[in-house]
């Protein structure tokens, strides 16, 4: 494993210091997204109390801290609200880039502020995870469309130094099986290797096929991880 991967440990501090910074709030070494864009939240590796105590503040009282997959144990009488057992993968150094079997009627297109409702709405039919009205602040993100309505999307999220996190991959039920996924989430490869960056993603470990889809277009597993979320006294 490269050296420069040990970034993904803790991806949400990384880019919370780095290319987010404007989206983020902070107090001490505390960190998270603004609201509506995302609740991931950040401490240091090694926090203490007053770290826990920074967070709490920024949060306030019964404030959802969502630590993504920091290993990071809050206080006691901060409330757990989930868990779920998951993995990171990641596009190897060199990797070649394929492309799926190409399909005249189908168009790639970005995504912007205006698109928000529909990728709202697209949420509620696929459920691809934690999707709020400024996510698309954090990266670009593109869908495709069938007959006007979007259909499938997928978007960058985590963007740690010489990274760039895929997420929100999701089609519509009515449109599953059409291949939407893969053609957006190689597109997605496509722009962040032309930057010369790396992708990778997350992924919970029961969804065994979107693995499998991701191993087929050629990302690899580095990890497993534990996302997890508390609320704040």
């Amino acid at each position: 494993m490269n050296s420069d991967a040990v970034v993904l440990d803790n991806p949400v501090a990384q880019s919370l210091l780095g290319q987010h910074a404007e989206l983020a709030r902070r107090r001490g070494q505390a960190a998270t997204y603004l609201p509506d864009v995302a609740t991931f939240c950040a401490v240091p590796a090694e926090p203490d109390s007053a770290d826990w105590a920074d967070l709490a503040r920024l949060l306030g009282s019964g404030g959802f801290a969502d630590m993504f997959s920091s290993p990071a144990v809050p206080p006691a009488d901060w409330e757990p609200v989930f868990e779920l057992e998951g993995r990171q993968m990641l596009w190897p150094a060199g990797h070649q880039l394929s492309r799926p079997d190409p399909a005249a009627d189908v168009a790639i297109v970005e995504l912007g502020p205006a698109d928000v409702p529909d990728m709202l709405d697209l949420v509620a039919r696929a459920a691809p995870g934690p999707f709020w009205p400024r996510t698309c602040e954090l990266g670009t993100y593109l869908g495709i469309r069938a007959q006007g309505r979007l259909v499938a999307m997928a978007g960058e999220r985590l963007r740690p130094p010489g990274w760039t996190e895929i997420s929100a991959v999701c089609t519509a039920p009515e449109a599953r099986g059409q291949g939407h996924a893969a053609r957006l989430v190689l597109a997605l490869v496509e722009r962040i290797l032309s930057r010369g960056e790396r992708p990778f993603l997350h992924v919970a470990e029961a969804n065994t096929g979107a693995i499998a889809l991701y191993e087929r277009l050629g990302f690899e597993s580095r990890k497993s991880v534990t996302f997890r979320g508390f609320r704040t006294p």
